[in-house]
């Protein structure tokens, strides 16, 4: 891999990993399309995942930098909560509240990682590839434009979240039934191509939050979300090639530099946008999007273009 390689991906991961449009698909597809992973171009599922889980291990870093920099606020509220239980200076109302937020990203975390342990190495063997995330970007696309009216509604009407210790902000407003529903959606996103983000806003907003709190809780769910998962294969990479050995196969410290910072500018800018974007307007877009580019990967690999 090159740096211009490298930027590319950090770019497609930093735009799309908070964009309910699959961040995973898109760079199963566009390391297909740059043919990493293979020397003649033609890289078969198990080399595009090799490809891409290694790569992501870095520029996710970078998309988990932009959310805990952007909502610093909320994850500094959340370390009092914390730091509360220990410390007495830092016992509050804002510590209390920052512990709650705490508890129920914990409780929406736990069944993607439950399932993680349990069904990971089978979701990796089979579905992650082209062909498989083709077929999740289509139905995804497909549900959000049914959905759009919905959510039109939702847009007009203000949201009712119940079970929680606030009136005022509602992700504090948040139950922890409504947080355990969020995080079952998340085992769907477990599936490339799906898309975290999308099934995540699409349960907040199904159990009453505004659209903009919403998508708001599906970015802090990221950073545990993603955070373990980058964790974890890091780990498993640094046992089997040690640090060298794993920047080595990225292609050296260039193109992982440029990766993080790639992928870390792009997230940013792309959170920013999106929460400007989904306080007027619905998903119905994205879906349009999701569609179109199943149907364009679809023609590449009917074509030979792409190896399934």
């Amino acid at each position: 891999m090159n740096i211009w390689q490298a930027i590319v991906l950090g770019v497609v991961e930093g735009i799309t990993e908070y964009l309910p449009v699959s961040s995973t698909g898109h760079l199963i597809l566009a390391a297909a399309a740059m043919g990493l992973g293979s020397p003649d171009g033609a890289a078969t599922a198990a080399q595009l995942k090799e490809s891409i889980d290694r790569f992501t291990i870095i520029i996710q870093g970078g998309a988990i930098l932009a959310v805990a920099l952007l909502y610093w606020p909320r994850v500094r509220q959340m370390l009092a909560g914390v730091g509360g239980m220990v410390v007495p200076a830092l016992r509050g109302d804002q510590a209390r509240r920052g512990r709650h937020l705490l508890v129920l990203l914990v409780i929406a975390f736990l069944p993607a990682a439950v399932t993680g342990v349990l069904a990971g190495k089978t979701i990796k063997a089979y579905l992650f590839g082209p062909l498989p995330v083709v077929g999740a970007l289509l139905v995804g696309g497909v549900a959000m434009v049914l959905l759009a009216p919905w959510h039109r509604r939702r847009l007009r009407g203000p949201a009712l979240p119940q079970g929680g210790p606030s009136h005022v902000d509602p992700l504090l407003a948040l139950s922890w039934r409504g947080a355990l529903l969020i995080g079952l959606a998340q085992c769907l996103a477990m599936w490339p191509g799906t898309s975290r983000s999308m099934v995540t806003m699409i349960a907040g907003m199904a159990i009453g939050l505004p659209p903009v709190a919403a998508a708001e809780f599906a970015f802090l769910l990221g950073l545990p979300t993603l955070g373990g998962a980058s964790v974890k294969e890091l780990r498993d990479a640094l046992q089997a090639s040690g640090w060298d050995g794993f920047v080595a196969s990225l292609g050296g410290t260039g193109p992982v530099l440029a990766g993080l910072a790639a992928a870390t500018v792009s997230a940013a800018i792309s959170v920013k946008w999106l929460v400007h974007y989904l306080g007027r307007s619905t998903l119905e877009l994205f879906g349009w999007w999701r569609i179109a580019v199943a149907g364009a990967f679809a023609w590449a690999i009917a074509m030979g273009w792409i190896a399934r």
